[in-house]
Order: structure tokens, then sequence, then C-alpha cells
């Protein structure tokens, strides 16, 4: 990279680290990103890039001969008012309908290019997006849980969609303006060497000022990235039905508010000396070149009152050398966009090149169907976390049989069944699902041998159906399979009296959208789980945590009934349902403190037996 991101945000007070320096071997090494663009563009449009290509390469000759054409038509016009002749008339009439043909030839380019632009951009925006979207897929729920990570897929986002045609875009107009420079430059060298070495020497400290303050911005960008996603939350907050209600009854949305200026605040504090830095310098830099400009234009006309050349020469070489520094300000120009894009460019393959672990093994049955999971002296703590989430836990759960487990918020109930999924991996020890390590099964085996409700379960902006059988990806569209998960769940009940039935959209985020109770949504989310009809294993965290106690009592019913020959994984901290199953844990700290049945458990007087007795005053 050629930049490093500070780790501290704009108006901290921190200070560019000097590695965050830019050198001339990171203004250069920051191009390789060009060739990876150039690939991306030729891989999503060949034919578009090659005409781009041809394009460019023809505008770029065109000044060249407007230049030419424009010095022949004066020289024959001078020529015609002196001799009237009706030859030299038609001449000058040529080479006004030759300029003409180069013009509209010019503007046709023009117009070809912008409309090649205009849809390669689209296509490339959305090549992007789905990259990064793909990408995403095969991080790890560790990953998603980095505020880095973030940070890096915020800035990926935020210009990827536009870099990469950006920086295909300015290649192609240095080549153009290359090719105009040489065509220009050839005439300009006949008039003066040194003419040419003027033009070159007053467009240097511009392109070196507009350099360095793409830099700027750049580091800029990144270092205010954190800030950037808080102001996104806030908007977030304020503007989504899912946060209406609290911050409406508590009054959250001024104070929200000052705390979205006050961000804006400090990063346009950063934005506004950038922008008046970068146009200070930029006018007095500008006006060098103007002041270069203006005395190659008395050197020209000096020369054609003293006879040295023609006033269709002296025309041309004025229009060269206006040209000229309009062709090389805007091939610098393009160098340092090309740098700039680079520099963002570096933001999305950051997090393309994002290294996972391994996917899993590729095994798809255990040696021994009859052992069920266990877990092995397992220990687990969360990445950047000095405490132990679990701590050598040893379990046994074999087949068919039910387990309910047991515990205060932050016990590491639900931290133990991500370990069971293999969205976490253990620290230390391991755990086997019918006597093989579960890192050995193939991951797309594994996970359609378990179905989870979590108790943060998603509330899908789709159809009744399509949040039903997100449940099993290769039964989505089934419609007698949604009737029959929904009917499991104690969904059909809810589901039948609406207009669309299956059809009807929940949520408010979209047209005619319904919202429903967290009761039915903990419905729909049942319904989901009983979707998986090849998982063996059923995990319910706090499934009835919003439904009734008669809601309860029939789910945990059908859910025995349901899953006789599988086993089943309940937390719950409602004792009616937890003294249903054959086998209790209860966790503290993370440690697997006693573990028994439910008699068994009451008659050892311990933390089950308190947990218990205390919920159960509570009924008297």
């Amino acid at each position: 990279m050629a930049a490093a991101v500070s780790p501290h945000p704009v108006g901290s007070g921190a200070k560019p680290k000097p590695e965050d320096k830019l050198e001339l071997r990171s203004y250069l090494g920051v191009f390789k990103y060009s060739r990876r663009a150039i690939q991306l563009v030729w891989s999503t449009n060949r034919a578009i890039t090659i005409g781009l290509a041809l394009g460019s390469l023809i505008a770029g000759l065109l000044p060249t001969g407007v230049a030419y054409i424009s010095k022949r038509l004066i020289d024959a016009v001078v020529v015609g008012s002196h001799t009237g002749a009706i030859a030299d008339r038609h001449t000058a009439m040529w080479w006004v309908g030759a300029e003409l043909a180069v013009v509209i030839s010019v503007a046709l380019i023009s117009r070809t290019l912008g409309i090649l632009r205009s849809l390669i951009r689209q296509q490339l925006g959305q090549r992007i997006n789905v990259e990064i979207l793909e990408k995403a897929l095969t991080l790890e729920l560790v990953q998603f849980e980095d505020s880095e990570l973030y940070d890096k897929m915020t800035r990926a986002r935020r210009d990827a969609s536009s870099r990469p045609l950006s920086l295909v875009s300015q290649t192609f107009e240095l080549g153009q303006s290359i090719v105009t420079l040489v065509g220009l430059g050839s005439l300009l060298f006949a008039f003066s060497p040194l003419a040419l070495a003027i033009l070159f020497v007053a467009a240097i400290p511009p392109f070196l000022s507009e350099l360095k303050f793409s830099g700027d911005a750049f580091r800029l960008s990144r270092w205010r990235t954190p800030e950037t996603r808080e102001q996104l939350y806030l908007e977030t907050v304020l503007a989504r039905e899912d946060h209406a209600k609290e911050v409406m009854l508590f009054g959250l949305g001024p104070r929200f508010l000052v705390r979205y200026r006050q961000i804006f605040d400090k990063l346009y504090a950063g934005d506004r000396k950038i922008a008046i830095n970068r146009g200070l310098w930029g006018l007095a830099l500008g006006t060098l070149g103007t002041l270069a400009f203006y005395g190659m234009y008395l050197w020209i006309a000096l020369a054609a009152i003293g006879g040295a050349i023609t006033i269709g020469a002296m025309t041309m070489y004025v229009y060269v050398f206006r040209q000229g520094q309009s062709a090389l300000s805007s091939a610098l120009g393009d160098v340092g966009g090309m740098y700039e894009d680079n520099l963002y460019l570096s933001n999305l393959y950051e997090f393309l090149d994002t290294k996972t672990s391994a996917a899993g093994g590729t095994e798809k049955t255990g040696p021994d169907p009859k052992d069920g999971v266990r877990f092995e002296e397992v220990s687990f703590k969360y990445p950047g976390s000095h405490e132990i989430a679990l701590e050598k836990v040893d379990l046994h759960i074999k087949p068919g049989s039910k387990l309910a487990i047991v515990g205060e918020n932050g016990s590491g109930k639900t931290t133990l069944i991500k370990l069971l999924t293999r969205l976490y991996e253990p620290t230390t020890g391991r755990i086997t699902l019918d006597g093989r390590d579960l890192r050995e099964w193939d991951p797309v085996t594994l996970h359609r041998r378990i179905g989870v409700i979590f108790q943060d379960f998603v509330r899908y902006q789709l159809k009744v159906g399509e949040n039903i059988g997100a449940g099993d990806d290769r039964a989505y569209d089934d419609r007698s399979r949604w009737d029959e998960a929904a009917e499991h769940g104690l969904a059909k009940p809810f589901i039948e009296p609406m207009p669309d039935q299956f059809d009807t959209q929940l949520g408010k985020w979209f047209k005619n959208g319904r919202e429903l109770s967290l009761g039915q949504w903990q419905k729909i989310a049942l319904a989901r789980s009983f979707m998986r009809k090849d998982a063996d294993i059923l995990v319910l965290d706090e499934p009835t945590a919003s439904m009734d106690a008669e809601a309860e009592f029939k789910i945990f019913e059908r859910f025995r009934e349901l899953t006789d020959d599988r086993i089943a994984i309940v937390i719950s901290h409602r004792f009616s349902t937890v003294r249903m199953a054959d086998q209790i844990i209860v966790l503290d700290h993370g440690k697997v403190i006693e573990s028994g049945t439910h008699d068994s458990l009451l008659a050892e007087n311990g933390r089950y037996a308190k947990l218990f007795n205390l919920q159960a005053a509570g009924y008297r």
C-alpha cells in the first residue's frame, strides 16, 4: 500500500506517521493497480474496450489535422484576398469544407466515446459490486465482527464502482493526449525547439501540485472511515422504521442529529483545508501557464510582423501552443487522475484480497453415525478479548436425545451453538460429529445437517413464503414445503387470513408491506427452521421468548414430536420448556457447572434448583 491508515480519527490531533508520507517510489508503485483495472474492464466488455481504445487514438490525431487545415485555410484566404482569382477562392472554400469535416469528426468521436463510457460504466459498477458481495460471502463470522474489516468494506464500496472505469478512461485519454502532443509538438518544433521546451516546463509545477493534493485527499479519506461509518449509522437510526419507536419515545432524535452534525463539522474541516490550499496553489501555478502562453503569443506575433512566418503560420502556432498546453495539461492531469484512482482502487483490492481461512474439509460422512455430537475439552476466546467465553467444555449429545442449555445471559450458551455450527473455531479442544472432527467436514454438508433459529433471527423484508423458504435453499420456492413448515411452526393460523397468504410482503420497507408482532415473526423463524428436512440436529436458541404460554407449550409438544429421531438442542430461560429435555446442562461464565435431568438437578439443590425455584415463585 502506498499510504498507511492512521489509527486515529480525524480531528483527534493525531499526526500522520512518517510512513504515511508518499515518496517518489510510492507515487510510482501505486500504479500497480492499473493493470488489474484494465483487465477488469476488458473482461467486462471487450468490444467497448476496443472501441474506447480506437476512439481515443482517432481523437488524438484530429487536433493536429485541425491546426494544419486552419493554417492552410488562412493562408488561402490571404492569397485569395490579394489575387482575387477564382481558383484561389475555390482553394479557400475547399479548406473550409475540410475543416468542417474534421470538426464534425471531432464531435462524432467525442459523442461516441461518451456513449461507450456510459454503457461500460453501468456494467462495470454492477460487476464490481457483485465481486464485493461475493467476497463478503466468503468471510468468516469473526471477520464480520471486526471493525477494521468493516472499514475496508466501506472504503471498497464507496468509490470502487466508478474508479476502475475512471482509471481506464484516463489511461485511454492519456494515450489520446500523447498522440495529440506528438502531432502538435512536431509542428511547434518546426517553429522553435525552445518553444516546445517552454510548453513542457510551464506544465510541470501545476502537475506536481495536483499530485500532492490528490495524495493528501486520499489519506484523509482513509483516516476518517470510522467517522464516515458512524454518520451512516446515525442516518440509519434516524430514518428507519425499526428504530423510530425508541427514537421518538426517548427523544433521541435531536441528540443524534447534533452528533451527526458534529461529525460533519470534524470531517468538513479537513476537506476545507485541502480545498483552499489546492485552489490557491492551482491559481498561482496556473498563472505561470497563462504567462507562458502570452509570452509565446508575443514571440509568434513579432515573428509574423518581421515576415519570418505567414499569418496562417502565426495562427497555427498560436493554436498549436494553446492546444499543446491543453493536451499536456490533460495528459499530466490524466497521470494525476490515474494516480488518485489507483489510490482508491487500493481500497477495493485491499478488501478483495482479504484472506480467509480454509473453508473446511471434504468429508460428507463420519466413521460412527451412532456417536452423535461430542465437545472434547473445548475452550473459546473471542478475537481481541481477554476473557474466556467457554472453558474446557466436555459434552456428549447422543443421536435422538434432547439437550437443554440453561444459564444467565453471557454464560456462553449461544457461543456453544456457534461453535457447533462452525461459525467459530474452538481456541483449544475439538468438536466431533459422528466421530469426525468438524474441521474435516464439508461445510455445506455440515450446515445442511443442522437447523438453527437464533434468538436474534433475521426478519427478511421479503414475502411470507420466501421468509420461510430461506430455511432450505434447495426448496426455497417449494410452496408445499412452505405450507408444511408453517404448520409445524404454528405460523399458519395468522398466514391464512392474509389477503395474499404466502405472497404477502412482510416489513415496511417496500410497498404494501405488512408488519408482524414479534411473536409472529418468531413463528415465521421457527417455520424456517422446520424447512430443513434433512437436518438431524435442530437448535432452538430462545425460540419462544416472545410467545405466550399456550403457544410455547404447543411449540414444544410439536417440537418433540417432529424431532423424535433427531438431536434437539434448546436454549431457554423458561423451565417449563427445559424440563422436557433428556439432559440439561447449566453454564456459568463459560463452564459447565451442572449436568443431569430435571429431577436429578432439583435433587442436587444447586444453581439449577435455585433458578427453577425463583421462576416458580413468580407463578405462585
